[in-house]
């Protein structure tokens, strides 16, 4: 496996020999199948196998032989996660574990992260072996993933503007040998992209369409959008200063729509990719664009902005328009788009948006497998009149702040028509607070379940 991380660290893994201590992962009832000496002092400490229960069992110099480690009914194969703070440092192996070994080390893998770009690196170092029955290639993969939808997503706007989110973007497509492409500043309307020039104008960096190709001419066309919005005052519709607190958030559709496609190109998937990524900051300046304003898109739709902060879905109108004219099998577009989809669902469920019945039941299946939750939700068509305006083809805001996370996705369906199947992602991409499977911050949402998905055909 040749990973690509933003910040690069050393795997949270290790090889399967003898330094390697015991690991016993117990589901409730299964103390009876552990070595008797052990078994023995698991009954005596009244281990029982509940989830998050832990034991450490002495060896027989005196010093640490083994770990037992609780897993209750074990339904929940990232409570693994726990055990990157409950292990001692050093390096372990499952002797025992009775689930899905490949779930297990993706949440042990992903409860290790931590974001220490600006803080001294924690001195604990616990690793557990890949057995050989798992594809360490197929875990790596995943937690090289998540560590940079991550990575990117904690970074402060100091340090993740356009042109870094273009650094990282150019990175990744030269590590996988695929090509790159980016339209800046002014060159938007020359190029066609008049809404990704509007919203990001008054930023102190330019904004920028960025394209990115790889795989086999001819194979199934599967086209990635992610919104990359650095950060979101909410321009001239200014936010709260609560409401900015963590909006370096907003690029959150880029980093994991760059994370998704880290997996396809490292799997090496038979698919024909395109990775679209426009890039802004919504700021506020004498040049910002103003409520009230009235621009032509893209695909010729005028747009009245009837709220600055609705801005994530005009540079994605531009973009989707622009990945609809290749006609693609699959469309796909990742964002940090509405609160509405946050107080239906949460931050931990990804609400989804599509055309194809067929991409929806797959990714549900395998969102419940991995797990990896998402939820669809409706396109429904009787809320498009919400759209419409008296003097412009769309407004990018409807009033009445009802049903905001649809009439988000119904706004962008308008800018594809041509796509075989279309999926909107409304994602949160942010953790409220620490979890068995990472810290409070940045979080990579339902790429694994698309990554599947698309493997699957």
């Amino acid at each position: 496996m040749s990973h690509f991380q933003y910040i690069t660290r050393p795997l949270p893994f290790c090889p399967a020999d003898a330094a390697a201590r015991p690991l016993y992962a117990l589901a409730q009832g299964e103390t009876d199948s552990l070595p008797d000496a052990i078994r023995a002092f698991a009954t005596a400490a009244g281990f029982a196998g509940n989830e998050g229960e832990f034991l450490l069992v002495p060896g027989g110099d005196g010093g640490l032989g083994a770990a037992l480690f609780g897993l209750g009914n074990g339904a929940n194969p990232f409570v693994f996660g726990r055990l990157t703070k409950l292990l001692p440092a050093g390096d372990w192996r499952l002797a025992q574990y009775a689930g899905d070994a490949t779930l297990a080390l993706t949440g042990f893998a992903a409860g290790s992260y931590r974001f220490e770009r600006y803080v001294k690196p924690a001195a604990k170092v616990v690793r557990l072996a890949i057995p050989d029955s798992v594809d360490a290639a197929a875990v790596e993969r995943a937690w090289a993933a998540i560590c940079l939808a991550r990575d990117l997503v904690n970074t402060p706007a100091n340090d993740m503007q356009p042109d870094h989110l273009e650094e990282v973007f150019a990175g990744l497509a030269r590590h996988y040998d695929a090509s790159f492409n980016a339209i800046r500043g002014d060159d938007l309307l020359s190029a066609g992209f008049p809404l990704v020039h509007a919203v990001g104008r008054a930023g102190e960096k330019a904004p920028r369409l960025m394209e990115m190709r790889w795989g086999r001419k001819g194979a199934r066309a599967i086209t990635l959008v992610g919104k990359g919005v650095c950060f979101d005052t909410g321009g001239l519709d200014l936010k709260t200063a609560a409401g900015m607190l963590i909006m370096k958030k907003d690029m959150g559709g880029a980093a994991n729509v760059m994370a998704l496609a880290l997996m396809i190109m490292d799997a090496g998937l038979d698919v024909d990719l395109r990775v679209i990524i426009p890039s802004v900051e919504n700021a506020v300046a004498g040049n910002a664009f103003r409520p009230g304003d009235i621009y032509r898109s893209r695909k010729g739709l005028t747009v009245q902005i009837d709220n600055t902060d609705a801005e994530g879905r005009l540079i994605l109108a531009d973009a989707l328009t622009y990945a609809d004219e290749e006609l693609p099998d699959l469309l796909i577009d990742m964002a940090t788009l509405t609160g509405a989809a946050r107080v239906a669902l949460g931050p931990d469920i990804a609400p989804f948006f599509t055309t194809s019945d067929a991409f929806a039941e797959t990714l549900v299946a395998e969102g419940e497998r991995l797990p990896d939750p998402v939820w669809r939700m409706p396109l429904f068509a009787g809320y498009e009149a919400k759209l419409k305006t008296g003097i412009a083809d769309l407004t990018n805001a409807p009033s009445g702040g009802l049903a905001g996370a649809i009439t988000a996705a119904l706004f962008l369906k308008q800018f594809v028509g041509r796509a075989k199947s279309w999926a909107h992602f409304d994602i949160y991409a942010f953790a409220q607070a620490d979890r068995d499977i990472g810290p409070a911050g940045g979080e990579a949402q339902a790429i694994r379940a698309i990554f599947e998905t698309i493997r699957k055909g």
